[in-house]
């Protein structure tokens, strides 16, 4: 085999990774030599003469198997932004590989036996804060992965692990299919009333991208969303809407129904074998919320102030429907259609009045700017580094002294190889190692209208909004200020995580931020006041029935996870009905189900966690009241929060953070008040 660069170091500007000089058939070779060594670092540290100390057990441990997670990191994220056949079927082999390598450590009674041993004597080894959390969150992978069970149920376990890995991938491989399946093309220009131009314009050019006459939409978000919220014709509303609804659950070789109910199966049995009554009670007890009791009264709570709400603004939705066009039932496919014309009504406000301020380009910089005034950093294009593709942006980061501070990558654009929706994810984590600083790559990757030959890449308010989240989590992973990279950047408890990201979406809504970036992509001009106002004032409509929505995603995953009894649910459709009961505002539509197509769920890592939207909301409602206290830009506020929070990674204990930077515990208030579900 020639030269394999993943096994080499990378000899290139700030250690990035060399995408253009990696093959994909390097990568199965490269797991595989990476693990062989991963495992030879582990086998030095069980065989060590020497008496386990924090140092040379649980440091060393945490420095094991780096160039495993440097070429793990570069493929599956390669594998979720620019995947191929070649790709995805390296994924369905290296999956149980990795696996079962992770559970060769955590099974590993020698290893184990040195790890307890410094656990066990912690209290007499003068360690720091982060170290404490460290050792603790070393024992409990061992403990919480079964190092304490006997021999016959570790071998269990190693079969329950494996078959998940490979679960979880198909799941995600399936909706990957199924979302690039569908197309819907359009030749008759009747059909397409009521559409923005630029929905129109880009619908033409995908049809003439794939050699076809008329106008394509698809399921990726830049189609779909604007085809559902404009297209006046109801029935192709229906039809796009019925195709998204129904991904992975239509009984053919691409449906997720079989997968979901083996996923909520060994998830529980994984569970009951580590000695915990459901998969939420062994999630939750390393997150803020600690048992499925207190998610549950969380979601319940929140659920009670919601729930008139959203029935008020569903009756007014329905009334205006009828008023306007004579619809007598309210269905799936005319919720946004008519949200946003009543929004048009109420507000005077809509998108496509909203779009020419907001320029991808002038947004990024936007976002660069909020980061300069609230924590010094600056961001440089540079070009000296490697891409995975050409849409790829990429940024040198660094702070007001000059010193170097992260690499960072923007991928905007929707590719046949990516999968929908928006993240943050990182190449590199951050942490210090000899005395050296070793700074983070971190990379965000959003689904944007593109450019069109006409226009640029013109965003709707709830892009901007997204590009503020993915970023604030960005920002987690640059300013990462901590010893050990498994206690650096995001690598926090779950329901803490989306902290930093809720937080920055609060300045797009203040005069002071919108000022800096929001300008008219062809005059200039800065955003008017009115539409300020209206943006602000906006922002709580229909928020009854948003909130109810997503409290319905948290209930529905805690009927999976939480549930004593997985084993007796036989059809997918029917619990989901269920779960959906106290929350349902449409009418059911037979052929559609969720769960086949709940990605966060059941192939991320969201599983008993999808209520941390929520919950980092109230969080992130109240952490911005102090700033809004103090004015949005004040620096004392924001190096609290830099300093407390977004350096501080997982090192201490989420609550004991909060509190640094509030002074006080969060209450949920300030979320109702800015929903406007407080009476």
């Amino acid at each position: 085999m020639s030269y394999n660069i993943l096994l080499n170091p990378f000899k290139t500007s700030y250690n990035t990774a060399p995408f253009s000089k990696i093959k994909d058939d390097y990568f199965l070779p490269s797991f595989k030599e990476a693990i062989n060594k991963a495992k030879a670092e582990i086998d030095s540290i069980t065989n060590n003469p020497e008496a386990p100390t924090f140092k040379n057990t649980i440091e060393a441990l945490e420095f094991s198997g780096e160039q495993l997670d440097r070429i793990s990191s570069i493929f599956f994220n390669l594998n979720s932004a620019e995947t191929n056949e070649t790709i995805q079927k390296i994924a369905q082999e290296v999956s149980p590989l990795l696996s079962e390598f992770s559970n060769d450590i955590t099974l590993n009674e020698k290893l184990f036996k040195r790890v307890k041993a410094v656990y066990n004597s912690k209290n007499k080894l003068n360690l720091t804060t982060e170290q404490k959390t460290l050792l603790d969150k070393k024992y409990k992978s061992f403990s919480r992965n079964g190092a304490n069970l006997p021999e016959d149920k570790k071998e269990k376990l190693r079969e329950i692990d494996k078959k998940l890995s490979k679960l979880k991938l198909t799941f995600g491989e399936n909706l990957l299919a199924e979302t690039n399946k569908f197309e819907m093309l359009i030749t008759n220009e009747d059909d397409l009333s009521g559409l923005p131009d630029g929905a129109k314009e880009a619908a033409k050019q995908l049809a003439e991208s794939k050699q076809k006459e008329g106008w394509l939409f698809t399921l990726d978000y830049p189609s779909y969303i604007p085809f559902i919220t404009y297209a006046d014709n109801r029935e192709l509303r229906k039809k796009i809407t019925l195709a998204a609804g129904s991904k992975g659950f239509k009984n053919d070789d691409l449906d997720n129904q079989e997968i979901v109910l083996n996923i909520v199966k060994l998830r529980h049995e994984r569970a009951n074998l580590l000695g915990y009554k459901t998969h939420a009670h062994f999630v939750l007890e390393e997150r803020m919320a600690e048992t499925p009791e207190k998610v549950e009264s969380f979601l319940n709570e929140l659920l009670e102030k919601a729930k008139p709400a959203a029935e008020k603004e569903f009756k007014n939705l329905s009334e205006f429907a009828k008023e306007l066009d004579g619809i007598d039932e309210l269905q799936k496919w005319d919720g946004a259609y008519y949200s946003e014309k009543l929004k048009q009504k109420l507000f005077s406000l809509d998108d496509e009045l909203l779009k020419p301020y907001f320029k991808l380009e002038n947004v990024i910089d936007g976002a660069f700017t909020v980061a300069n005034k609230l924590f010094d950093l600056n961001f440089e294009e540079i070009n000296t580094i490697d891409k995975y593709h050409e849409d790829v942006m990429t940024y040198k980061v660094t702070n007001t002294d000059g010193d170097f501070i992260a690499i960072f990558y923007a991928d905007f654009f929707p590719r046949p190889g990516k999968r929908n929706g928006a993240w943050m994810t990182s190449f590199k984590p951050q942490y210090i190692k000899n005395g050296e600083n070793s700074r983070p790559h971190v990379s965000i990757v959003c689904n944007f209208t593109k450019p069109t030959k006409s226009k640029p890449s013109l965003l709707t308010f709830n892009e901007v909004t997204t590009l503020f989240h993915e970023f604030g989590h960005a920002l987690h992973g640059m300013l990462a200020n901590t010893s050990y990279p498994s206690l650096s950047g995001t690598s926090v408890y779950w329901d803490f995580v989306e902290l930093p990201s809720q937080i920055m979406e609060n300045w797009c809504y203040e005069k002071e931020a919108l000022e800096l970036f929001a300008k008219h992509y062809e005059t200039s001009e800065l955003i008017p006041m009115d539409l300020i106002k209206k943006i602000k004032e906006s922002a709580t409509f229909n928020e009854g029935m948003q909130t109810l929505r997503q409290l319905s995603f948290g209930l529905l995953d805690m009927s999976w996870h939480a549930n004593p009894n997985p084993e007796q649910i036989t059809s997918v459709k029917a619990h989901e009905t269920k779960a959906f009961s106290s929350t349902k505002l449409y009418p059911d539509v037979e052929n559609n189900c969720m769960s086949t197509a709940f990605a966060h769920i059941f192939q991320g890592g969201y599983s008993s966690g999808y209520y941390s939207y929520k919950w980092a909301e109230v969080l992130d409602a109240d952490a911005f009241e102090y700033f809004k206290e103090a004015g949005i830009f004040n620096k004392e506020v924001a190096s609290k929060f830099k300093n407390n929070v977004l350096s501080q990674g997982g090192t201490e204990n989420p609550m004991t953070l909060y509190k640094r930077f509030r002074g006080q515990e969060p209450k949920p208030e300030a979320l109702l008040k800015r929903a406007g579900l407080l009476k």
